[in-house]
């Protein structure tokens, strides 16, 4: 494990890298956002994940602001920036295209500099605190990141508590490619999902649970991704957290392959289609235009306290809430 300073952001304050290693694969950590700066497997001189050696690319203001840290305390959006909740309508601040709020926020924990609790060479834990009220979600609340190194497998473990009834969906929003070349063409997805939720123009999720047979979005067999996707979209799992089970997997054109297993119902993959032309500059030289690479978010469904036919994400004081997603890493 080695622990180093990676810049100040503009208001002062010092980010700090922690890197895991084992014998099959290295992964970089940064403590603001805990956010998964970098990935290799032993073997491999590239970065499997989407990063910058910038500290200023992370601000909001940069271009890789969500690029691999953890979402919440409400990922993905919520309609019109408001629900109800409690008997009252909580009322958040509307970042997002057509008025929603996504990933919660100015207020969201991508944002805030997490503390590092425990790090070993193979292990991180990391955590953060929002206040009662801090960008219009209830309750003094305490989020906790702890990555694991397994072997060729990155465990990510995410929990929660709070002191009041209040709503928390966390996620890793990392891009994944895995392969050589500067775009994802040529990479194979597949999702164990037989419905998804179709959204509208503003990419908010319609309330429809459509089957996936029979159109673009039918990933069951593994199939090759090509310019005509379009995707911005949750497939769904299930209705309900459940144990440890398979949910996909992304192979890239040379053969690496990225299983994922994670406890929640909902599985959102995004294609980078939001870069722009020129490109930012990336880790490794590479510059990141549209569809430079695959998010793959383990999740609740979105905009789910507006919709309650979804797994709903509401969290009790005294409960503890934990997902957990496994990201495993093969090469044939």
């Amino acid at each position: 494990m080695t622990r180093e300073a990676f810049g100040h952001l503009k208001d002062g304050r010092p980010v700090e890298r922690i890197t895991l290693a084992n014998e099959q694969m290295c992964a970089s950590i940064l403590t603001l956002g805990a956010t998964l700066q970098d990935l290799r497997l032993a073997g491999l001189d590239r970065p499997l994940t989407l990063g910058s050696e910038k500290i200023e690319d992370y601000e909001p203001e940069g271009g890789l602001h969500y690029f691999g840290c953890i979402v919440g305390p409400v990922a993905n959006r919520i309609y019109h920036a408001r629900c109800p909740f409690e008997g009252e309508t909580l009322e958040f601040e509307p970042n997002g295209f057509g008025g929603h709020v996504l990933h919660g926020g100015a207020a969201g924990i991508h944002h805030k500099l997490w503390t590092v609790e425990e790090a070993t060479g193979t292990r991180l834990l990391l955590s953060c605190e929002a206040a009662d009220g801090e960008g219009g979600f209830p309750g003094n609340r305490r989020f906790e990141a702890e990555f694991l190194l397994d072997g060729a497998a990155l465990v990510l473990k995410l929990r929660a508590r709070t002191d009041a009834p209040t709503l928390v969906n966390l996620a890793n929003h990392s891009y994944w490619n895995l392969g050589a070349t500067e775009d994802f063409h040529g990479h194979v997805l597949q999702v164990d999902a037989e419905s998804y939720l179709p959204c509208d123009e503003t990419s908010i999720a319609t309330g429809e649970i459509r089957p996936v047979a029979g159109t673009m979005m039918d990933f069951r067999t593994p199939r090759a991704l090509t310019a005509e996707d379009d995707i911005d979209n949750n497939f769904c799992l299930s209705q309900a957290r459940r144990p440890l089970s398979p949910a996909g997997s992304l192979t890239g054109p040379d053969g690496v392959r990225l299983a994922v297993e994670t406890t929640e119902p909902g599985f959102q993959v995004y294609d980078t289609r939001h870069l722009p032309p020129e490109g930012i500059p990336g880790l490794d030289g590479r510059l990141y235009r549209p569809r430079a690479g695959v998010a793959i978010e383990a999740q609740f469904w979105p905009d789910a306290p507006n919709k309650p036919d979804f797994p709903q994400i509401r969290l009790e004081p005294g409960k503890d809430w934990e997902q957990v997603t496994r990201f495993t890493f093969t090469r044939s």
